[in-house]
């Protein structure tokens, strides 16, 4: 330690200081530089600068071998900050004299004496400026003592200016923030990060501190959507503090769920729009063929002309009540799951398949099945949707076979083919919206990816479950189990 203060290198050094927050320059880049010309100027070992908040108190800047205690918090209730906050202005102290982790940190360091001087603001401390001192050396003059006091109210007269601080700032209204936000230096370092942006990006403020940001800054005032590596998103925004500085504040939320539900509209417009063009275009050219050519077809090509209009109007009205289904809270069922009558379901709902599919079906029954709970209408729709979807992936002539049975707690009923099978890794996501095994620009079947989706909303919704499963020899099992009476 020095005699006496260096006070012509503290005068160039401030000089220079001056001239960074002349040309422009502010909050950290000027505290830090403030801290390297002090420190030799007072004969210290390390500076340290803590900022204050109603939460307690941080270590945003440092020097020497003070500079591993940047980002180290100081709790409100801590012996250490309630002695920094109370007594003399400009005090000194022994770190071996405390308990708490970082003074037994500094003490085990051998950094164990320190000049205290606090930045206040009328009255209100924004901070503390610390000089720290190697043990063994001579207890620091009143002289030293002065200039740490005069350099913590050259710090606080930067608070007083805005000039790119506090960066600590961790006060309730930002604490309260349902957004997260940080603050970060010239080089993209997070000097500010509050309770949301933890909890959004699973990132503590230990791990934060003075790293890199850790997701792409856009240019101030300007929007970003950035996916992170789990796969969720964030919403970023950027601005410039006030002042001079070249501290930016950056604030971002997870929007996964608003990507999710845009990717899912932009599905629905595109598979809707595919799906709904082939039998609009079907209708609206048979409807004019009938119109333009009327006394030149015969009778039966009128009639087969009238029979497809009527087919691909159903495909239509089923395609349209899919996709309303799909889009509602829940099935329009008819009240509480009752008992019911399935065999007679499933022969009905057969009966009512169209012509292609009900030459393809067999159904075989046990004489006596037991009835389940549900409901009947819903269930028919299950079945129409299975068959369908088993006579899409399968040969036009192969069969499908419909089967029933029970066990002590449920019912079920099965649709098997023989077409070209479920991949074990698809098994489940068969079942998600707008899902297909072979969905791109050249899909070899057609359809819109609902019709499971909507197989099980239903059966879910009656207490049941769905699966499917590969097929011994070739094609794919769907079962519907429901819970017995």
């Amino acid at each position: 330690m020095p005699d006496r203060t260096d006070y012509s290198a503290l005068i160039a050094g401030h000089t220079a200081v001056i001239e960074m927050i002349n040309s422009g320059d502010a909050g950290l880049p000027v505290l830090n530089q403030l801290l390297r010309v002090a420190q030799p100027a007072l004969g210290a070992a390390g500076m340290a600068f803590v900022e204050f908040a109603p939460s307690g108190g941080r270590v945003i800047a440092a020097t020497g071998a003070a500079e591993w205690t940047v980002g180290r918090p100081l709790p409100a209730n801590d012996p250490v900050t309630i002695c920094l906050l109370a007594g003399p202005r400009v005090q000194s102290v022994r770190t071996d004299e405390f308990t708490n982790h970082l003074a037994t940190e500094l003490s085990e360091r051998g950094l164990r004496r320190m000049v205290v001087g606090r930045a206040e603001i009328g009255g209100h401390t924004v901070g503390s400026l610390h000089a720290l001192y190697l043990a063994g050396e001579e207890e620091p003059s009143a002289e030293q003592r002065g200039v740490v006091g005069y350099l913590g109210s050259c710090i606080a007269h930067m608070y007083g200016d805005q000039s790119g601080l506090p960066v600590h700032g961790d006060g309730p209204v930002v604490a309260a923030l349902a957004d997260g936000l940080a603050v970060v230096d010239r080089d993209a370092h997070v000097r500010l990060w509050n309770p949301a942006a933890a909890e959004v990006t699973g990132r503590p403020s230990a791990d934060a501190i003075n790293q890199p940001l850790p997701f792409p800054l856009p240019p101030s005032g300007q929007v970003l959507d950035h996916r992170l590596p789990d796969g969720r998103w964030l919403r970023i925004t950027s601005g410039e503090l006030p002042g001079p500085g070249t501290l930016r504040v950056v604030t971002f939320r997870d929007i996964s769920d608003q990507q999710r539900h845009d990717h899912e509209r932009d599905l629905f417009v595109a598979v809707t729009s595919h799906e709904l063009r082939t039998p609009v275009t079907v209708i609206k050219g048979y409807a004019d063929t009938l119109t333009d050519h009327w006394e030149s077809l015969s009778e039966p090509d009128r009639r087969q002309a009238a029979r497809v209009i009527g087919q691909r109007a159903n495909e239509l009205a089923r395609l349209l009540d899919r996709l309303l289904s799909s889009a509602a809270e829940q099935w329009p069922g008819d009240g509480p799951p009752v008992p019911f009558d399935l065999a007679g379901t499933l022969r009905a709902a057969v009966a009512e398949l169209p012509t292609e599919l009900r030459r393809r079906t067999t159904l075989q029954l046990p004489a006596e099945l037991p009835r389940p709970v549900g409901h009947r209408q819903s269930l028919a729709t299950v079945l129409t949707e299975l068959v369908t979807n088993a006579g899409k992936y399968s040969q036009p002539d192969s069969e499908i076979d419909i089967s029933a049975g029970a066990d002590g707690q449920t019912v079920c009923f099965r649709v098997s083919d023989r077409g070209i099978g479920v991949r074990p890794e698809h098994v489940e996501r068969a079942f998600d919206r707008f899902w297909q095994g072979d969905s791109g620009d050249r899909r070899r079947y057609p359809g819109t990816g609902l019709g499971l989706f909507l197989v099980r909303r239903i059966v879910e919704q009656q207490n049941g479950w769905v699966f499917l499963r590969p097929r011994t020899g070739g094609g794919t099992v769907a079962e519907v189990r429901l819970p017995r009476r």
